[in-house]
């Protein structure tokens, strides 16, 4: 299965970003990929505005999100990422959302907030509750997590033994000491200790890393982008996952879950 991966600096305008989302929509299925993957929170960005994300988030329902769908409408690719959606007591849930051909395939409210080093999202969001459903495409099963989520391996353990294959992360991965170091090690350990395949997508700026992976059930990095905003393609191969998982069937040792 052929698989895109784009990473954009988001700006403070949703119309813009939407225009952008839209052009890596379509030049990601006329690549004739099956997948993209972008990076969390695209609908809007103020990075010297915390709240933001808050002042912007739009409903569902809402014209960022209906401009994204009627643009799918006539194209194969499903396209995954995060946007901000109006919650209680003033605050927004971290959305993640997949669609394709004009229709909301699955959404998933962020779990884990990321209040750690200098940053405290449960500020600003409404923590999920639930673990989000698979998602098929073509072949593959998906299973999906957001940003801090890669920090909890029991989550993508979770998925995998639920039946994922493919293991897909919208991110915001902020830039600080050893930052990078984080993500990659972190991506390439949730795809081997689960045998899965991994993709990432960091949002890229003067705050984020970028550095968007692909990597693959023995935790190889098969694909990747820089700091700047880019386009990734790369294939995944369903009989090299089968491969692996008869070589190292941990999931079907795993005896603490």
């Amino acid at each position: 299965m052929k698989l895109a991966v784009g990473q954009f600096q988001v700006s403070r305008d949703w119309q813009d970003n939407a225009s952008t989302i839209i052009t890596l929509m379509q030049q990601a299925n006329a690549q004739a990929a099956r997948l993209l993957v972008l990076p969390e929170a695209v609908l809007a960005r103020d990075n010297q505005d915390s709240h933001w994300v808050i002042n912007a988030a739009q409903p569902i329902d809402g014209p960022f999100l209906g401009q994204l769908l009627i643009a799918s409408q006539t194209l194969a690719v499903t396209t995954i990422f995060t946007m901000h959606v109006p919650a209680e007591g003033g605050k927004a849930r971290n959305v993640l959302i997949a669609l394709r051909q004009g229709e909301i395939l699955l959404t998933y409210d962020k779990i884990h907030l990321y209040d750690a080093f200098t940053v405290r999202e449960s500020d600003n969001v409404v923590a999920g509750e639930t673990l989000p459903p698979l998602l098929h495409i073509d072949d593959f099963t998906v299973g999906v997590m957001t940003c801090y989520d890669l920090r909890f391996p029991e989550m993508a353990r979770a998925l995998a033994r639920q039946g994922a294959e493919l293991l897909v992360l919208p991110a915001a991965w902020l830039k600080g000491p050893n930052k990078e170091l984080h993500w990659e090690l972190l991506t390439r350990a949730r795809a081997l200790e689960n045998t899965c395949y991994m993709v990432a997508s960091g949002e890229c700026g003067p705050k984020n890393i970028g550095h968007s992976l692909v990597v693959d059930p023995l935790g190889l990095v098969i694909a990747q982008a820089g700091e700047r905003p880019q386009l990734v393609f790369t294939e995944i191969d369903k009989a090299h996952l089968s491969v692996v998982r008869e070589q190292l069937p941990v999931l079907q040792h795993c005896r603490l879950l």
